[in-house]
């Protein structure tokens, strides 16, 4: 049995305990059958003979008693006992008759000496008391109730006393087959509850044994395995499952240990690496900022150097212009228009770096405020049938004078690339979308090709030659730098049928609902 599994050692006990229960039951049955047929036997046959022999007996002595009133006084009154006692004889009779069985010979023995000896005394002393009661009166029947009477009807008494005391043991054995049968019931469940407890115990033990103490052990291995012991092996004495879920559960500790290893190994480059990029990081911010630093102190000292410059070309221009030759003028419309575009360059650079260094710090702005101020200082550029609208914008967190320049480099960009006889259009609109603000700028322009929408925003990226549309290329940098200056990212939507849509997110503060700013509609033209 040590290589049966749990389930077959339960079956197995189970089924003992069954069959064991089942023969207590069958035996139980029989016993019960038994007693309840002794209880039947003392209520249906030994109780009713008992009390029928006794009213037999009071039957009989009534007769007698009869008999004996009648002889004394003749009268026919004192003779109805008689007459009673002879039919309640036979009533009793055929009463303990009826329940006898085949097998109380004794009793019908006794009952049978009793109808004859009764017989007997009515024939040899009753009868003849009547007879010459009617013939001759009293007088001539007492001498007929001598000593021999009497023994005669002793006689019967006797024989009654014998069939009620054989009555008697009949009730007696039989009540105590009852008690025998009862005991032996009551033994059969004391035989099938020290069965059950039995099984219990050994159950109980086995499970001790072979599950709770092997459980217990095989948890205290995992938890160690838990705590970190990995090279620690799992296995069970207890039942086969439980070998084989410790075997299972070992397997699973050593592809943990293995991939943990391998993960070791991993984390240990990916450390590595990450110092790698932490140290590429700083270096990189260190040069942004050094770029950065360049870039503004170097478009800030190049002002009045490349100012002088400018003056000075100028001069020559107006001073000398139709002086010289043609070839001479040309050169200096060279010169001075360099020195311009080189102005508007380093203008447009020390914008672009100032952008984050000075800050003035986050206020509550309102776009559509913006959106006005905006539309006035463009108004000469929009003409009279020009026109820009926006509706519903929303109130963000940020610094007015870079959200200002945004919005002029957009609309100056949608009012600088306008088609030919078409009046340009500008709408912006802005909606809701989870934690942001989602701002759209679209235009009715020549639009822009979708393989230049990430060309756009880089920095001196122009789509055209400089003498097709002016400025210096850096609008749609400044735009981007001040987009993710504030939290949101920007992008060019190239799905519209014309013109140009550029989308940029804000943040929604989190003290601005999505119902914070003002619900009008302003249009500019």
């Amino acid at each position: 049995m040590t290589g049966w599994s749990l389930r077959k050692r339960v079956t197995a006990l189970c089924a003992v305990v069954g069959l064991m229960l089942i023969a207590l039951g069958l035996v139980a049955t029989g016993t019960a059958a038994a007693n309840r047929e002794h209880l039947d036997t003392i209520l249906d046959k030994a109780g009713p003979m008992r009390a029928a022999a006794e009213t037999l007996n009071t039957a009989l002595v009534n007769q007698e008693t009869g008999i004996r009133g009648y002889a004394v006084s003749g009268e026919q009154i004192d003779l109805q006992p008689y007459e009673a006692g002879v039919a309640g004889e036979r009533q009793q009779i055929e009463a303990i008759r009826t329940v006898l069985a085949s097998g109380d010979d004794d009793i019908r023995a006794d009952l049978d000496a009793v109808e004859a000896g009764a017989a007997a005394w009515r024939a040899a002393v009753a009868e003849p008391v009547l007879t010459a009661v009617r013939d001759g009166g009293p007088a001539a029947a007492q001498p007929l109730l001598d000593d021999d009477a009497r023994a005669r009807f002793d006689t019967v008494r006797a024989d009654v006393q014998r069939l009620q005391q054989d009555i008697l043991s009949f009730r007696t054995e039989t009540a105590a087959a009852a008690r025998s049968t009862g005991n032996m019931l009551v033994l059969l469940l004391i035989c099938a509850a020290a069965v059950i407890v039995l099984a219990g115990v050994v159950l109980l033990i086995g499970l001790d044994r072979l599950v709770s103490r092997p459980v217990l052990r095989l948890a205290a291995q995992i938890r160690a395995v838990a705590d970190g012991d990995y090279e620690g092996r799992i296995s069970s004495d207890g039942s086969p499952e439980l070998s084989r879920l410790a075997d299972d559960v070992d397997a699973m500790r050593r592809q943990i240990a293995s991939e943990l290893a391998q993960v070791r190994e991993a984390r240990e480059q990916i450390e590595w690496v990450n110092k790698q990029l932490h140290a590429q990081a700083d270096e990189l911010t260190r040069s942004n900022r050094d770029l950065e630093q360049f870039a503004y102190v170097a478009s800030h000292d190049l002002q009045e150097p490349l100012r002088k410059v400018a003056s000075f070309c100028q001069l020559l221009q107006r001073r000398y212009a139709g002086q010289l030759d043609e070839r001479a003028d040309q050169y200096i419309g060279f010169a001075v228009d360099g020195a311009q575009r080189m102005q508007r360059l380093i203008n447009d650079l020390l914008a672009f770096s100032r952008i984050g260094r000075l800050t003035s710090g986050f206020t509550d702005v309102d776009l559509n405020r913006i959106l006005t101020d905006v539309s006035s200082q463009l108004e000469a550029r929009l003409g009279d049938d020009g026109k820009v609208s926006w509706s519903d914008l929303p109130t963000i967190e940020g610094e007015e004078p870079l959200l200002t320049t945004l919005f002029v480099n957009l609309i100056g960009n949608s009012l600088k690339f306008r088609r030919p006889d078409v009046p340009p259009e500008v709408t912006v609109s802005a909606r809701r979308d989870g934690a942001f603000w989602e701002v759209t700028v679209r235009d009715n322009g020549i639009g822009i090709e979708p393989e230049f929408a990430d060309k756009v925003f880089v920095i001196f990226q122009r789509l055209h030659a400089r003498d097709a549309y002016e400025g210096t290329g850096i609008g749609l940098a400044i735009v981007k730098k001040i987009v993710e200056y504030h939290g949101g990212r920007i992008w060019l939507n190239a799905d519209v049928p014309e013109g140009t849509a550029i989308s940029f997110t804000f943040p929604v503060a989190p003290h601005l609902g999505a119902d914070d700013h003002e619900q009008n509609e302003a249009v500019s033209a």
